[in-house]
């Protein structure tokens, strides 16, 4: 029997057959409490088979609970929420701990698979958010990303952040002072950008490889992927578009105020986003902020853009952030 969990909290595909009149259709399945999953669905019976399912060893689905909530924006657009926590560590009376994860470029989906690496959190108490904001492609790739979620319209994605931020404190889920976020590469972009718009909601960040220089970035053509990226920010050799990066770009943004707890990681052969981005961006910060909460700068010397590619190295890099959040949160 296959445990389904609320509509948009879970994750499906079907397989190509070149077999016209076969009678299954083979399907992959995955949600926030579900393993991911190999199926069939037999059209004559209607039963739905499991034929194999990712091992998680010592998880039990039966202690964790996914939901669906949805945020309201400033201009009135519904914004949805994959949420996951543990059920018997999660007292609705009171704020929980909530780490709040977000991407929102590229028309990339978000989607609400099975993610054995939360689990340690969850065990401890935190409440799992994915905001699925404006500049990814969850609610189709037209509408929430190509007309309302890039070029002139890019901060609906950040605005979108703090408005899902600011419903999860407004509910009572949780408070400023329990509420993490974390972004990594334009996820990171997002987290220097809401930072800079509203850091008295956010206790702690994790900010991975961040996009934080994006102005200077983009104006320099001599950057490999310089040009091709700009199908996605828009041109600064067009006035509109350098003004409308100038007004977001997390480095040109930084003022003297203060901020949370920061984490920030890079690697030094990222092609993608150069280490001297976040280390800029840290040095700026840690010159401008009032407030004396930790800004730390971590630059592995043997990584790319997406981290260690060694297994368990990932894992122990994993960790490492987790350990800041956990901390900073006081979930240790």
């Amino acid at each position: 029997m296959i445990r389904r969990p609320p509509r948009s909290t879970l994750s499906s595909s079907s397989a190509a057959s070149d077999v016209y009149k076969r009678q299954v259709v083979r399907l992959s399945y995955s949600s926030l409490t579900t393993p991911h999953s190999v199926m069939e669905f037999e059209f004559s019976t209607g039963k739905l088979i499991l034929l194999k399912e990712q091992p998680v060893p010592e998880f039990d689905r039966s202690l964790y609970t996914s939901e669906l909530m949805h945020a309201t924006a400033a201009d009135g657009t519904s914004i949805p929420m994959s949420v996951v926590y543990r059920t018997d560590k999660r007292d609705h009376s009171c704020p929980a701990p909530v780490f709040l994860y977000g991407y929102g470029s590229y028309g990339i989906c978000i989607d609400p698979e099975f993610n054995a690496r939360l689990l340690p959190l969850l065990d401890r108490g935190v409440v799992y958010v994915c905001a699925q904001i404006r500049g990814g492609g969850e609610l189709g790739r037209a509408t929430w990303y190509e007309e309302q979620g890039k070029y002139l319209n890019k901060m609906n994605t950040f605005t979108d952040f703090c408005d899902c931020a600011q419903h999860i404190v407004d509910t009572g889920m949780s408070t400023p002072d329990k509420l993490a976020i974390c972004g990594r590469s334009a996820g990171g972009l997002l987290m220097g950008a809401v930072l800079n718009l509203r850091p008295d909601l956010f206790k702690v960040a994790v900010a991975g490889v961040p996009f934080v220089d994006v102005l200077t970035t983009m104006s320099d053509a001599s950057i490999p992927l310089t040009t091709g990226e700009w199908e996605e920010w828009g041109n600064p050799n067009e006035a509109k578009y350098y003004e409308y990066m100038k007004s977001y770009s997390p480095y040109d943004n930084l003022t003297a105020q203060e901020y949370p707890s920061i984490l920030v990681t890079a690697g030094l052969h990222d092609p993608r986003v150069a280490y001297w981005e976040p280390a800029k961006w840290v040095a700026r910060l840690r010159d401008l902020k009032t407030d004396n909460n930790p800004c730390l700068f971590k630059c592995d010397l043997s990584s790319g853009h997406f981290s260690a590619s060694d297994r368990y190295k990932n894992l122990r890099e994993r960790a490492f952030e987790y350990s800041f959040l956990l901390d900073q949160l006081g979930c240790l």
